[in-house]
């Protein structure tokens, strides 16, 4: 390929935010020639283009870029054929089935056959209802899908909720969930027959890999009794063993180094100290390769 990797991303919201971050964490920080611009380079092999979130999959698909990050309730809806390489883990929400309070109906298998239901996602509403055999008519709506059944536009809505606090903020409940989303890193597939693009693609979604990686984890050092080291083995296991070094004339004492998993931090600390560990220190890892 005489070009760099275009690696389309989402062009604005808390998705587009993260995806960035995410990427200047790994090493490849955007170099915009101008503001406002919707291209950026990405290192010598990357270039960014910034667009919809939902057209990402056509983007990826159609060859107008070789990979991209983009929601998995957006790949779903768009059924295209397009390879999932990496969960991101951010952006987390769900494509719900909502009906008004005061409705009847319990769950998405009660919705009466030819319910009129308002949504931006077509796709996924139709396949879903199909699942459950029942026929529905689909009342296509760019986005404030919550007001939908208050207008009489339809009884119900196929719509992204994170918290439902929105739709509890217009008197809707859920009766049903279609998928769980979060942020993934797609390719298209024929790019990626391609052995030089497939080989910086992999190099990138492990550096992306390893930011993530990190974020779940921290390192650990501590000061501990030589006497003690078999305890501290089972408090610190780390990914293969604590690694051990002698305290310049310390004697009794060995510094004990292992990566703990962040949530873990506070009862890892505790169980230490009760084992007479000292001069505890605990920090952040920008990267970390398995």
């Amino acid at each position: 390929m005489n070009r760099p990797i275009r690696v389309a991303l989402p062009n604005k919201g808390r998705l587009s935010e993260q995806a960035l971050d995410l990427f200047e964490q790994a090493g490849l920080r955007p170099g915009f020639a101008a503001e406002r611009s919707l291209m950026a380079s990405l290192g010598k092999d990357f270039q960014a283009i910034f667009v919809r979130t939902q057209d990402i999959p056509e983007y990826i698909a159609d060859g107008a870029a070789e990979v991209g990050v983009t929601g998995a309730d957006c790949v779903a809806e768009s059924g295209r054929d397009i390879t999932e390489l990496l969960d991101l883990g951010f952006g987390p929400c769900r494509l719900v089935v909502a009906v008004r309070d005061d409705s009847d109906v319990k769950s998405a298998k009660e919705v009466p056959a030819g319910t009129r239901v308002a949504t931006s996602f077509p796709r996924s509403a139709t396949r879903y209802f199909e699942t459950l055999g029942v026929p529905i008519i689909i009342a296509p709506v760019s986005g404030a899908t919550e007001i939908a059944p208050h207008l009489g536009v339809a009884d119900v809505i196929v719509d992204i909720t994170s918290t439902g606090s929105t739709l509890r903020a217009h008197s809707l409940r859920e009766v049903g969930t279609i998928l769980e989303s979060t942020a993934r890193m797609v390719a298209n597939p024929a790019a990626l027959a391609d052995a030089e693009v497939s080989g910086k693609v992999s190099d990138l979604a492990a550096a992306l890999e390893s930011v993530l990686a990190a974020q779940r984890k921290r390192y650990l050092m501590a000061n501990v009794p030589k006497s003690k080291l078999d305890q501290v083995r089972e408090v610190i296991p780390g990914l293969s063993g604590p690694t051990i070094v002698e305290v310049l004339d310390g004697g009794s004492w060995v510094a004990a180094h292992a990566v703990v998993d962040a949530d873990l931090v506070y009862q890892t600390i505790s169980r230490l100290k009760a084992l007479g560990a000292e001069g505890i220190l605990v920090t952040k890892i920008e990267r970390l390769m398995p």
